[in-house]
């Protein structure tokens, strides 16, 4: 963690920062109430009970927070309320009825071959709103972008902001939406424009460190979305590269007839595919990016199947 933005950081606040697959987790720790805002990955669900218990103790977790729903900041929530029965949980509105109804096909897990186990929630974390934690006001922002359901939270006092991936120190997250044919390289803009209007101090974003350069960060995500809006099949590529990497990252090897299968199963594949690399098979598309993320190092391929590196 970067020392000098965590100086800033509210005295009831613990910042997990974890590598992929999972998000960051922030845990507060008031006197009337603990939470966590986002879960992590499915997979690092264990991690993610170890990190809240070594925190708290015998203390309960209360409730949690998730700024948006994808599995890599939810993916915990099944095994925290497993753990913890009596656990609130807040979700952003725009998602809430899939949930209820557990429809993995309108919620993002089928379409993006990941793993998410169902959970329930109990209350809306409404834009517009304020969400006590650590007993303390937390202006609730809609963030829509990387996701058109995604929330930030501010803190006014301390003027410290959840980020989540509308802005990492380096950038933010893909805009998925973009990829469905559903403009929002200009949401992505109006949160970057939210985001300095709100002045923060110091940001805990969905990825990376918590950092202080707020005014560099969000010129380097604007010079980045300039760019993607001059090359949208550049994002789109990136896109798979980066769905293909988190699955390897999750199995960590596998067989090459246990990789196509996911490749074939996957309908976000596809989906961008026919859009931006018509003329090109899904088998091939794949295949090239495979390559390149060989040549990057990022993955190994031989007879007896495809292993992360």
């Amino acid at each position: 963690m970067n020392d000098r933005a965590a100086a800033g950081l509210p005295a009831n606040l613990v910042v997990f920062e974890r590598g992929w697959l999972s998000s960051n987790s922030i845990l507060f720790t008031g006197a009337a109430e603990t939470a966590l805002v986002d879960t992590g990955y499915a997979t690092h669900a264990d991690q993610t009970l170890a990190l809240v218990e070594s925190a708290l103790g015998t203390r309960p977790l209360d409730r949690i927070v998730n700024t948006h729903l994808h599995s890599d900041h939810c993916g915990g929530n099944a095994a925290l309320q497993q753990r913890y029965p009596a656990l609130q949980t807040d979700i952003p509105p725009g998602e809430a009825a899939l949930v209820e109804q557990w429809d993995e096909r309108g919620l993002s897990f089928l379409a993006t071959g990941q793993t998410c186990p169902r959970f329930r929630f109990t209350g809306l974390l409404q834009p517009g709103t304020e969400c006590m934690l650590g007993g303390s006001p937390w202006q609730v922002h809609s963030a829509p972008g990387h996701d058109p359901h995604s929330v930030i939270l501010f803190d006014p006092a301390s003027r410290t902001l959840i980020s989540a991936d509308a802005l990492w120190e380096s950038g933010f997250g893909i805009a998925f939406p973009e990829l469905a044919g559903e403009p929002s390289f200009g949401d992505l803009a109006a949160t970057l424009d939210r985001i300095e209007m709100l002045g923060p101090l110091q940001v805990i974003p969905g990825h990376g460190r918590v950092f202080n350069e707020v005014g560099s960060a969000l010129a380097t995500a604007r010079r980045r979305l300039e760019g993607l809006q001059r090359d949208p099949v550049k994002h789109a590529r990136h896109a798979i590269k980066v769905l293909m990497k988190f699955k390897l990252l999750e199995v960590q090897s596998t067989a090459l007839d246990d990789w196509k299968a996911w490749i074939r199963s996957t309908p976000y594949l596809d989906a961008i595919r026919s859009r931006f690399f018509a003329d090109v098979e899904l088998e091939q598309l794949a295949g090239d990016v495979l390559h390149e993320l060989i040549v990057a190092g990022a993955a190994e391929m031989d007879s007896s199947g495809i292993r992360n590196t």
